[in-house]
């Protein structure tokens, strides 16, 4: 409870010459602010409604956060059977790859000695004075037996084969001049034309 006093004090006053009375100055009391264990009750009052915001907002984080990893989780369980559907899918698609390409080799296998046969009796008829006797596929190689009117015819032969692109090297094994052959000038040969990887 406080106190303030207005009055004049009654006691000791002084007169001065004139008889002029001093004014007194006014007194405040404050009264008793409370005993010590109220002031420790509410210092713990204060901090423990400060720690129960404080606990809130935490608390409220922590909901939110559990929220969000649920929603995270979920949405990598559906990421993860999508995930399993793309690699299963990607597995077929790779087995139907393999066997495209396993019937693709099969056709040009099949049609290889078709083509290699089509080059060579095409290059042959272009060139002149030239036949073909034997021909020989060994797979890495093809040997070729013929007859030719002159060395040129040989040597055209070789230069043709080449152009095919077919053939990565065309070598001449041996060349000799046929002397059963008595009316006129004859050559046999042997060629080995390696494959190229085509």
């Amino acid at each position: 409870m406080i106190r303030i006093n207005l009055l004049e004090s009654s006691k000791g006053k002084n007169k001065r010459a004139g008889g002029a009375a001093l004014p007194t100055m006014p007194a405040i009391e404050m009264g008793d602010m409370g005993s010590p264990r109220l002031k420790v009750i509410i210092v713990v009052a204060v901090v423990a409604l400060l720690n129960f915001g404080y606990w809130h907002r935490l608390d409220s984080q922590a909901k939110t956060i559990a929220t969000q990893m649920q929603a995270a989780e979920q949405r990598n369980r559906e990421l993860s059977d999508v995930k399993a559907k793309y690699m299963e899918r990607q597995k077929e698609a790779d087995a139907y790859k393999r066997r495209v390409d396993v019937i693709d080799q099969l056709r040009t296998a099949q049609t290889g000695p078709v083509n290699l046969l089509a080059m060579l009796g095409q290059t042959v008829n272009e060139t002149e004075a030239v036949w073909l006797k034997k021909m020989d596929d060994t797979g890495a190689a093809v040997t070729l037996d013929g007859t030719a009117l002159s060395t040129d015819a040989v040597a055209n032969l070789i230069g043709n084969l080449q152009k095919t692109g077919f053939f990565k090297t065309v070598e001449i094994k041996e060349t000799y001049q046929d002397d059963a052959i008595k009316d006129m000038q004859a050559f046999q040969f042997t060629l080995t034309c390696e494959k190229g990887k085509s």
